[in-house]
């Protein structure tokens, strides 16, 4: 199969869906890939890079959506990529459609087929190609919140872990999850008292025997959090329903409460977010200020530590890259039901279920789609 790698367009994303290792295996397969130039130079990989690997360079994104009948990307297709899709071409990356009805809408009428990484999942139930961003965003979080609690960025001007003689910062983490584990772990290690909030006892059980007396943990009811908010440095919103848009856990009527300069950061942003008053911002302007409190909501997180994302995500994607090119989409998804988890979208049809309610659109089985 002939496989294509555009340069990612969203604001300072730098990076990519194959990295010239990926781009040797595929070819060491059989397989040809064709790279749009420049689509790795953000973070260290040039063209020469991708030509040694076995790589054809082309000069423009165009190039890559005509030829390819597999694309690899890491972030949605903007306007001007959806407008290149074609009917059939298999389209595998994070599209995130709960929380965007026009995406879903173009991408159903260029006829593609949309296999989302959130949605491919694993023999325990987990969310393989989710977890590695979930890793990257979530240990950011903290490190971004502690900036943002800086009085020159708008925060309250204290430091996250205290010194001896003054209380640490309070950090609030909801959802308990791959996203809420590893920003625990970092907000622990920066000495902070945290605590994490959660619907399922046995996850909370898990996380209390992970970390003991270090972690405090609470079962997620309105009370629960509003309580914690309320008292809060430091709010992480780290939560997830795989393929449907977030739980707005939060009302603005909290945020209102909190006290000024206090920080938000809400990593379900692709979906949608999970506080009331957040809205999707870029790494160029990553925070805004509502309600007196700091919001950052950067939704492409991990592109800030681009190489070290790209790396990881790449690890995780590889196998399936590589059955999507041998089998084709459709032998590939009937072979592996973890993969066939990721189809949202097949010529014109929408076949993910939490998509499709959240957004009030027609549901097709996709054991039909498969079948036709």
């Amino acid at each position: 199969m002939l496989v294509g790698v555009p340069k990612e367009i969203k604001t300072h994303e730098y990076r990519v869906g194959l990295v010239p290792g990926s781009v040797r295996e595929l070819v060491h397969q059989g397989h040809q890939v064709i790279v749009e130039s420049g689509a790795g130079a953000g973070i260290g990989f040039d063209d020469a890079a991708y030509c040694k690997a076995g790589a054809q360079i082309v000069p423009r994104a165009a190039d890559v959506f005509a030829e390819a009948g597999l694309i690899v990307k890491v972030k949605e297709p903007q306007a001007g990529e959806v407008a290149m899709l074609r009917r059939e071409q298999t389209l595998f990356t994070y599209l995130h459609l709960a929380a965007d009805r026009g995406l879903t809408e173009g991408l159903l009428r260029s006829g593609v087929v949309g296999i989302a990484y959130e949605t491919v999942t694993d023999r325990h139930g987990g969310l393989p190609l989710l977890a590695p961003m979930s890793e990257v965003a979530c240990r950011m979080s903290v490190q971004v919140g502690a900036h943002c609690l800086e009085k020159e960025q708008g925060g309250k001007g204290i430091l996250l872990g205290g010194v001896p003689g003054v209380a640490a910062a309070k950090v609030v983490i909801l959802g308990g999850g791959v996203s809420g584990t590893n920003a625990a772990r970092v907000a622990m290690g920066m000495e902070a008292y945290v605590t994490v909030i959660d619907r399922s006892l046995p996850r909370l059980y898990e996380l209390d025997m992970q970390f003991g007396s270090q972690l405090h943990t609470l079962f997620s009811t309105v009370e629960n959090i509003e309580q914690e908010v309320l008292s809060a440095d430091l709010v992480i919103g780290a939560v997830l329903v795989p393929g449907a848009a977030a739980p707005k856990l939060v009302t603005r009527q909290m945020v209102r409460a909190m006290k000024p300069g206090s920080v938000i950061v809400d990593i379900a942003i692709d979906q949608g977010g999970c506080i009331e008053t957040s809205r999707p911002t870029t790494h160029a302007e990553p925070t805004y200020v509502e309600e007196g409190v700091v919001h950052y909501c950067v939704t492409n997180m991990p592109g800030a530590v681009a190489r070290t994302s790209t790396v990881a995500l790449n690890n995780a994607t590889l196998p399936f890259v590589l059955a999507l090119a041998e089998r084709g989409w459709r032998h590939a998804l009937r072979d592996n039901p973890h993969l066939k988890a990721g189809l949202n979208l097949c010529r014109g049809a929408l076949t993910h279920a939490a998509v499709a309610r959240d957004l009030g659109l027609e549901l097709v089985d996709a054991e039909q789609v498969l079948a036709d």
